[in-house]
């Protein structure tokens, strides 16, 4: 009987051991799982820490060029947004009759040419007839040119050849819902001028647009893209944290009218690990404002203007 209860007590201590083994094994697993996690995270956090996409940095995006010193989506405009240093031309997509992509904000020609009609019932060749600075000139007299009256509404690939990969692009595609085809042509060019080689840096193409649908089209063709999702409001703008992780999936930031957001709006998607590139911000008053807040780039007509607040807080 004495040695039956021996045999058993050993049984109960190796079955014990086993289990305590067992335990510290998981245990270790675990914290080889986080610690790897915790690689990762770091690992990512270096990867932006100098690049375009660093949440540190605020980026000087020239709307529709230099728009606020010659006509909006021209040559012109986007070289004059170079020489300023903007760090990204923003070009809006729109898409022709035979599908070319063009740079256009209106999906009419009215405003911006001396012609009328909707982009998609006009070919490329229409498009290419029309004058696409002369309305500048007669509403800016202070600010004409001759060479503004010679503008024509450049296509995207116009604008690559023109720039090449020394410049950084921030492009949204407009309405794409009603431009079928709009989000795989955009990535044709963008893989037919090298646009997505190794050689092109970090964040050096960015994709924004207000169609969640389309952000996800793109995200899906090519997942290395940086994307960025449009958000109108009409009033105060507000966002729920179901709506925060549901950008996080295919998106890296926000763009919102800075005329509608707070402080506190900046900082929640600040703190969901997003971007915040408000839109379209022209006076130093409000630029200073919101990188006090805590924006990580906007939307000007004036890179100039933005330059020189970077400026003057770096100098203080």
């Amino acid at each position: 009987m004495k040695k039956l209860l021996v045999a058993i007590s050993l049984i109960i201590i190796i079955i014990s051991g086993c289990s305590m083994t067992a335990d510290n094994n998981k245990d270790m697993e675990a914290a080889k799982q986080e610690s790897t996690s915790v690689e990762k995270n770091t690992s990512k956090i270096d990867s932006v820490e100098d690049s375009l996409l660093s949440p540190d940095r605020i980026l000087n995006i020239a709307h529709r060029g230099a728009s606020g010193h010659a006509p909006e989506h021209t040559i012109a405009s986007y070289a004059l947004a170079n020489e300023m240093n903007g760090d990204y031309l923003e070009i809006d997509l729109q898409m022709t009759e035979d599908g070319e992509l063009i740079a256009m904000h209106d999906s009419e020609v009215d405003r911006t040419t001396g012609g009328e009609g909707a982009v998609a019932e006009l070919t490329s060749e229409d498009i290419d007839l029309l004058d696409a600075g002369e309305w500048f000139n007669e509403e800016h007299p202070d600010l004409a040119e001759p060479v503004f009256s010679e503008a024509k509404v450049p296509t995207l690939r116009e604008i690559f050849e023109t720039f090449g990969k020394e410049s950084n692009y921030y492009i949204e595609t407009k309405i794409p819902e009603e431009s079928p085809g709009m989000v795989e042509e955009l990535a044709d060019v963008l893989e037919e001028y090298g646009m997505l080689d190794d050689d092109m840096e970090e964040g050096q193409i960015i994709i924004q647009s207000f169609s969640e649908a389309s952000l996800r089209e793109m995200h899906e063709l090519e997942p290395s893209l940086p994307l960025i999702q449009l958000i109108s409001y009409d009033k105060k703008a507000d966002i729920t944290g179901e709506e925060l992780d549901n950008i996080n999936e295919y998106a890296i930031g926000i763009g919102a009218n800075y005329k509608h957001i707070s402080k506190e709006y900046v900082q929640k998607v600040r703190d969901a690990g997003l971007l915040v590139h408000p839109y379209t911000v022209n006076e130093k008053e409000d630029m200073e404002r919101l990188i006090d807040w805590g924006v990580t780039g906007m939307f000007t007509n004036y890179p100039d203007r933005l330059n020189d607040v970077l400026d003057d807080m770096d100098s203080e």
